[in-house]
């Protein structure tokens, strides 16, 4: 795949669960195209990217305080914040729903869901008082469509697609915009949590026959953000290879 180039020079952007995988992706590309970049994570000493962000913050998305000290430490060094991308997100256990743990399914919605909003509801302030901004939260191909054996995971994921929709209305004479992304199975670190058979069953739904890259995730985020995306919001951009046409 060829470099996708944008210019998002004086831009500052912050990306939940930036150390690695599709958020490390989406850093690496806002940073090469110009931006400073603030990574927010619950352990930021695991950065994995090959690139080096304006900052690595430690923050819970699960912890509004946690949040609100992660955003004052972001102000403190960027001054504003033009960008932010919702990626912290965990896949939790793979199981029949009569089988899911209480407990497994209340860390998924906190982290997948919860954690969206908090951050959302964090930063979104900053944004209106601004009078421009762009909110991008990263739902999935499951928040269009029931994935079996992860219950908690399509829960959330229909959650953060509903909750960017109605904060879309909601700013929608703001100047900021808010769109989700729903992409299919991209191979990263978190497919250690997934059994072979779930993987291949849901390679198999793709009608591209092949998983989703990084770059192409981080190249459709980047346009999202971008000023050539100005008129649309509220809405969820696919990324399924055709699994989902709507």
């Amino acid at each position: 795949m060829s470099q996708v180039t944008f210019d998002f020079h004086g831009s500052h952007v912050i990306i939940t669960g930036g150390a690695r995988g599709i958020g490390a992706g989406i850093g690496a590309l806002f940073a090469a195209s110009g931006a400073a970049v603030a990574v927010w994570d619950r352990d930021p000493d695991a950065f994995r990217g090959d690139w080096e962000p304006a900052a690595l913050i430690r923050a819970d998305v699960t912890d509004e305080a946690s949040l609100q000290a992660a955003f004052a430490e972001t102000l403190e060094l960027f001054g504003s914040v033009d960008i932010v991308v919702s990626s912290a997100g965990i896949t939790g256990p793979v199981a029949p729903l009569w089988e899911y743990g209480a407990d497994d399914w209340r860390r998924v919605v906190d982290l997948d869901l919860t954690g969206a909003f908090l951050t959302a509801k964090t930063v979104v302030p900053h944004l209106r008082e601004r009078g421009y901004g762009r909110v991008i939260t990263v739902a999935s191909i499951a928040g269009k469509e029931a994935t079996a054996s992860l219950s908690a995971y399509t829960a959330a994921k229909h959650g953060v697609v509903g909750m960017t929709k109605v904060l879309a209305r909601e700013l929608i004479s703001d100047g900021v915009t808010v769109n989700a992304i729903a992409p299919v199975m991209v191979r990263t670190e978190l497919f250690a949590q997934l059994t072979d058979e779930f993987i291949e069953r849901t390679r198999a739904l793709i009608p591209l026959g092949r998983f989703l890259t990084v770059e192409e995730v981080a190249a459709t985020v980047a346009w999202i953000a971008s000023d050539q995306c100005g008129f649309t919001t509220g809405a969820t951009f696919d990324l399924s290879g055709g699994r989902a046409d709507y």
